[in-house]
């Protein structure tokens, strides 16, 4: 028999307390009373016998007074009156104080209320165990899976082995059949019996080879099936807080006669069941002090002329490499002259220098010690609340910023490093210098866009190289230089991927795109000095660990690739570009700008020449059909000037005819840039020689 009776009640009994904690929330929210109701009274009912069949007659009466409560509205529509739902939420209280208090003798503490807290942390404690225990669990089915995926290899070098013994097999009934066919007299069975043995083990090992190939497939799908199911179970849903925190706003609310909505987004965000269970306690504080010290009351939030509710958010998210809680509140703002004020009293200023700005205002707060409340309560005025935020977050080795405005609200961001994550990818593929192919994969968040990149899209300019996208030029490079800080040729065609960043965009070159799929990524070790493109590692189906890129990385390398020196600043050599169409200037404006140039627009060839009158360009490009003055009028006008005369002018022109370009060399146009094959690249080249 097991030495602990309780060992599936507290389980068990955990999740149903989750459960009517959920079903608790919707009553309160009002949201269909009948059908609530008849839930939790099946949950009920199931706690209770649980809890008689372990002989837990508390828990088992508090359960049947649940019930007794609920009963009178199983079939009506109105909703749950506040008197009831009270009285339920402290026999559920109670119920989560008994489950979270029980031993391994099934006994609740009979030392106090100290031991009885101790008791409940060290059950606490047991369920992080519990989670760890999970994990390791899938750990250890994922290390099972790579080693059999490792045998499943092996299977596949027999089946090559199968498939050239059946090549023998057909060479040597190749060789049988012409003795069958001599008409030798007195032998001619033997050689026939021979023929139709090799053809029969020919087939025969054409069954074998074709199910046992089959087999083989269908076992990788499986092993593939069976580490994404066993990735997943490595990893919690962020959106499993969500019930606890607004259970805390909902009751510190009431405790304190507020009104407050919660609402938690990113839930669908998997990550590490540790980091989790670190970062909750700093979450229910950060909550309980928005209600305390942030929402303001009914009346004072309407004379505010705010709604009377007050609103207070949690949003899970990635930024770059790492996870961001975001918790926001609508409410008063921290009071800083409060803060200020007892951190004088307290002397407590020369922890920061002296000084009294806002973020050092906040890093007192955080320190613990000072309380804004005016008095003391259940859920405010021990001056112990932000501390036990910033304990968490150092915990796991991140940072919390906050962000606070008088009379709108407070944002507390809880920045967490990176731990394991899951997430959707695309899974690319870059040749690396030493021939072998580099497969990696990029967050499918931060992608905006796949094309395929010709030579002659692919600029080269003073800040790097760049292409055009969605009429503005972008930085480019390939993955083997971002990763290997690789030589390139500009002179090849490359499959970019448009990556977001916190910069910006950037294009990225591949040899490959292997598709999208969800991957589960882990940090790198501490001691790994890894290039800033890589935000950690994911591993395949066959346990090999492939990188995974950071998205601010990649935009960030893009945009300090080098190119060859074009001898002097670009920015020296300002150029201006004329034409009537909006498209076409910001489009020319936007790639040499990028390339680093120094670039005045104008709308008409008579604006153009006011410009030139008050400022000196090395160089100008000009539409040919404007109306009012044409490009070719233009360039003869500039010409006959002996303040422009000496100007170099491009013509961007749609008309290209032998006719048109020979009477653009015949009044002075420097060279032509055909609108219908507009080559970026040839177009800087010219620009480079024509302003040296």
């Amino acid at each position: 028999m097991s030495k602990d009776p309780l060992k599936y009640f507290r389980p068990e009994a955990r999740d149903l307390v989750d459960q009517f904690a959920q079903g608790m929330l919707e009553l309160e929210k009002g949201q269909a009373a009948a059908v609530a109701v008849q839930r939790l009274l099946r949950v009920a009912h199931t706690l209770k016998g649980a809890a008689r069949v372990v002989k837990q007659t508390e828990i088992a009466s508090r359960a049947h007074a649940i019930e007794d409560a609920l009963l009178p509205f199983r079939d009506s529509e109105q909703p749950v009156a506040r008197e009831q739902l009270d009285a339920i939420l402290e026999h559920l209280d109670d119920i989560g104080s008994r489950v979270g208090a029980l031993g391994q003798s099934g006994q609740l503490g009979q030392s106090g209320q100290g031991e009885q807290t101790a008791q409940r942390k060290s059950d606490l404690d047991e369920a992080a165990k519990t989670v760890r225990t999970d994990v390791a669990e899938a750990d250890a089915v994922l290390d099972g899976v790579a080693e059999t995926h490792a045998l499943l290899n092996r299977l596949r070098s027999t089946a090559q082995a199968m498939e050239r013994t059946r090549h023998l097999t057909e060479l040597l009934a190749a060789q049988l059949a012409p003795l069958g066919g001599q008409g030798v007299r007195g032998s001619g069975a033997v050689p026939s019996r021979r023929t139709a043995i090799a053809a029969e083990l020919i087939r025969k090992f054409g069954v074998i080879e074709r199910d046992f190939g089959s087999t083989i497939d269908q076992m990788d799908r499986e092993l593939r099936q069976l580490r994404e199911a066993a990735e997943r179970l490595r990893l919690v849903a962020a959106g499993t807080l969500f019930i606890a925190l607004e259970r805390t706003a909902l009751d510190s609310a009431r405790a304190l006669g507020k009104k407050v909505e919660f609402e938690g987004r990113g839930g669908d965000i998997r990550l590490d069941a540790h980091v989790l269970e670190t970062i909750q306690s700093g979450l229910i504080q950060i909550v309980r002090n928005a209600v305390a010290h942030g929402i303001e009351t009914e009346d004072d939030r309407v004379k505010a002329g705010k709604a009377p509710t007050g609103r207070i958010s949690v949003q899970v998210a990635r930024r770059g490499r790492q996870i961001v809680f975001v918790c926001h509140d609508d409410g008063r703002g921290v009071d800083l002259e409060a803060v200020q004020r007892l951190a004088t009293e307290r002397g407590l200023l020369n922890e920061v220098g002296g000084k009294t700005d806002a973020q050092n205002l906040v890093q007192l707060l955080l320190k613990g010690g000072i309380s804004t409340s005016a008095s003391v309560t259940d859920v405010a005025g021990r001056g112990v609340g932000l501390d036990v935020v910033r304990e968490s977050v150092e915990r796991l080795g991140g940072e919390v910023v906050v962000h606070t405005e008088r009379h709108h609200g407070t944002t507390i961001e809880l920045v967490i490093p990176p731990s394991l994550a899951s997430m959707d990818a695309l899974v690319i593929e870059a040749e690396g210098t030493d021939g072998i192919p580099i497969t990696t994969s990029i967050p499918l968040e931060s992608v905006r866009s796949t094309l395929r990149v010709a030579p002659n899209e692919i600029s080269s300019a003073s800040q790097g190289h760049t292409i055009v996208y969605d009429r503005q030029a972008i930085p480019f490079v390939p993955l083997v230089a971002a990763l290997e800080g690789a030589a390139w040729s500009p002179h090849r065609s490359w499959t970019a991927v448009v990556v977001a960043g916190g910069e910006g965009l950037a294009a990225v070159g591949v040899d490959r795109m292997l598709g999208a799929s969800r991957i589960v990524a882990r940090p790198l070790p501490q001691h790994l000095s890894a290039s800033a493109v890589m935000a950690g590692a994911s591993l395949d189906a066959e346990g090999n660990p492939q990188l995974v890129l950071d998205p601010e990385g990649l935009v960030g390398a893009a945009a300090r690739s080098s190119a060859p020196d074009i001898g002097h600043k670009a920015a020296d050599r300002p150029i201006l570009v004329i034409d009537d169409s909006l498209t076409t200037r910001m489009l020319e404006q936007s790639i040499l700008e990028s390339a680093g140039y120094d670039v005045d627009v104008a709308i008409s060839a008579e604006e153009g020449l006011e410009m030139l009158r008050a400022k000196r360009y090395a160089l100008i490009l000009v539409d040919v059909e404007m109306p009012g003055m044409d490009g070719f009028s233009f360039i003869e006008r500039i010409r006959g000037d002996a303040l422009f005369h000496d100007i170099p002018a491009i013509l961007v022109t749609s008309r290209v005819s032998p006719d048109d370009l020979q009477r653009g060399r015949n009044i002075g146009a420097n060279g032509h840039i055909a609108k219908s094959e507009f080559d970026q690249a040839e177009l800087l080249v010219m620009i480079e020689k024509l302003t040296r």
